[in-house]
């Protein structure tokens, strides 16, 4: 006998780090929000790797926190080193990385949740999601539950009829040995859904007291912390040190002679494992020409012992594994807490997905997270927060918020999956990112927060700070065009820096454009009379030194916004247009793209194509406005 559990306006399933976003950004917009998680102890839970950021990764926690999200600000308090990555490198690449207190990370997160108006958690089993009328309408739990709302958003993570994979042994089970959802994804192939078999893994857990750290290289983090979210301004969080290794011709020597057992090589392992996250075993065999691989031994938290063995990660038999570590230099005698190994999961063919990240087939349903094809928590949420504000705007009745590639890392991430879709686990990159110059790690808020803001995410105070910080940069950048210098005011100081003297006057924005000269030049030629922070004097460094660079990707976007500009409508029939190719009439109506734009990136739609459909859209268009 069923039994109603009330009525919502989003529901959440699932309370990984997609889910976190959605839930949050739904009930902060005003919805009334449920969260259901089969365990509550499990919200946000680091299954892997207990850390956040890196290349591109960084970038995104940036962009969810310049939204209003939630991740930046939670792993401030809750770091235990910090990292500022590629700083040997230009700008549009420099990467922000945090290793996590896992356990205080997803207990900060549960507290913030629980706290939060208009959002409530729960602990159930979702089986079964209910539509009516051609719209998904609600949820009904494994214990007869139903929960009806406007919109459902599925962040189930590796939960979908995930299978555990170790040497020989198999099991149904989620990670970290927690109930599998397997009638939830029956569910979803009953409705009409396309999903694909995934794989990703997970290295062993050692014991601290039987690491021998002098064989090791100490990895420590930042002296001067750059953060995450915009609001942390400092921090007094003590950073534990991270410790680097390497495999040994013993550890490879191993792994070699127990293939015949590796599940990777045995055909046990079915699903698609992730080309950027290979295991080690994969990584023995594919490049056998190499004598070492790099391992990272990281802390797991304050009050813990466990360490994460980065770079391990396997499937392997547990008596391999065992001695797979041993023969590691620092981990002769190591004691194996956990095991490392491979699960496989059920995934939404994100092809089917809107750029707003709503199902093509059954309006009210938004996914987001690892359903959706991808690998890594920056990822999950990055898709949680615009799940979670595109879900609410539904209920609002307003038009969905899509980020375009020029606007953030979050753009290119759906914009991909939506658009090409993914054949493996799909790991953001700053090679994806054709924009990379205006997308980096300093200017996100600049990029985001007026859209944070403007759907209700960003505070009035926090927009005024922001705003407050954008005229003092703009400000300063006016005042360095207008300051003239002479030879004798900057000459001495220029060859402190083993810059060339001026012959002639010059204003300092000019002489900011030298590669060798840094905005400490200027404090100490002409300080600025307002206050600027460091975070306010890198702006203004990098717009100087790269606006050349800067204007000529807006160029390139400016024209490629005309293309995203021309709508295509949603009753056009790709068969009807004559001289189309077969492959782009059968991907064009697959997809059913937006845009001009987003159907030029299409693989295997040709720009020949492209042009027969502008010329077919410009017919289309002046047929319908002369019946209107």
């Amino acid at each position: 006998m069923n039994y109603d559990g009330g009525s919502y306006d989003v529901i959440v399933i699932g309370a990984g780090h997609a889910g976190c976003e959605a839930a949050l950004a739904a009930a902060r917009m005003g919805c009334r929000t449920l969260m259901i998680t089969i365990n509550l102890d499990m919200v946000a839970f680091m299954p892997c790797n207990p850390s956040i950021g890196g290349p591109a990764k960084g970038h995104v926690v940036r962009e969810i926190d310049a939204l209003g999200g939630e991740m930046g600000r939670n792993i401030d308090k809750t770091f235990i080193q910090l990292r500022m990555l590629n700083t040997g490198k230009g700008p549009a690449v420099h990467a922000l990385r945090a290793q996590a207190d896992k356990f205080l990370y997803q207990h900060a997160m549960k507290e913030t949740m629980e706290k939060t108006p208009n959002l409530t958690l729960r602990q159930g089993m979702v089986e079964e999601l209910i539509v009516e009328d051609g719209r998904c309408a609600g949820v009904v739990t494994k214990t007869g539950t139903v929960y009806h709302s406007k919109t459902v958003i599925l962040t189930t993570g590796t939960y979908l009829r995930g299978k555990v994979i170790m040497g020989e042994l198999t099991y149904e089970s989620g990670p970290n040995n927690q109930q599998p959802s397997v009638r939830l994804s029956e569910n979803l192939r009953e409705l009409g859904f396309d999903l694909v078999r995934f794989k990703t893994g997970t290295p062993p857990r050692v014991h601290k007291d039987s690491i021998d750290f002098s064989k090791t290289e100490i990895q420590p983090g930042d002296e001067k912390l750059k953060f995450f979210s915009f609001e942390t301004k400092s921090s007094d969080n003590e950073q534990l040190p991270c410790w680097l290794t390497y495999t040994s011709p013993v550890t490879h020597q191993i792994i070699n002679d127990n293939l015949h057992r590796a599940p990777m090589f045995t055909g046990i392992i079915e699903g698609t494992g992730p080309r950027y996250c290979p295991s080690i075993e994969d990584k023995v065999v594919r490049f056998s020409d190499k004598s070492q691989h790099q391992i990272f031994l990281e802390p797991e938290g304050k009050n813990t012992s466990e360490y994460y063995v980065q770079g391990l990660s396997t499937s392997l038999p547990e008596d391999v594994q065992l001695a797979v570590l041993r023969s590691i230099p620092g981990m002769e005698k190591v004691e194996m807490m956990r095991n490392g190994y491979a699960i496989e999961y059920d995934a939404m063919v994100p092809t089917q997905l809107w750029p707003s990240l709503e199902t093509k087939r059954l309006p009210g349903l938004f996914t987001a997270g690892q359903i959706n094809g991808t690998s890594g928590y920056e990822e999950a949420a990055g898709q949680g927060v615009i799940a979670g504000i595109n879900a609410a705007r539904k209920v609002q009745e307003k038009e969905p918020v899509v980020l375009d590639r020029s606007q953030g890392y979050i753009g290119v991430l759906i914009d991909d999956l939506v658009t090409k879709g993914t054949n493996e686990p799909y790991r953001l990159l700053t090679s994806r990112a054709e924009y990379r110059l205006l997308l980096r790690h300093d200017n996100a808020d600049l990029r985001l927060t007026p859209i944070g803001y403007d759907i209700g995410l960003i505070t009035e105070q926090r927009y005024e700070a922001f705003l407050d910080k954008k005229g003092r940069v703009d400000r300063e950048i006016i005042r360095l065009q207008e300051t003239k210098v002479k030879p004798v005011q900057v000459n001495e100081a220029l060859a402190s820096y083993g810059s060339a003297p001026i012959v002639d006057g010059s204003n300092l924005l000019t002489l900011m454009r030298r590669p060798e000269l840094a905005y400490s030049f200027v404090d100490l030629i002409s300080p600025s009379p307002e206050e600027l922070d460091e975070e306010m004097k890198e702006q203004v460094e990098i717009q100087i030194k790269y606006a050349g660079y800067i204007e000529k990707q807006l160029l390139h976007v400016e024209k490629l916004q005309k293309m995203e500009k021309k709508k295509i409508p949603d009753d056009i029939n790709y068969n009807e247009i004559h001289g189309l190719a077969m492959e782009a009439r059968q991907k064009l109506t697959k997809i059913a793209p937006i845009s001009i734009g987003q159907a030029s990136r299409i693989g295997g739609v040709t720009p020949a194509d492209i042009s027969i459909l502008l010329v077919y859209l410009e017919h289309y268009n002046r047929v319908t406005a002369a019946k209107g």
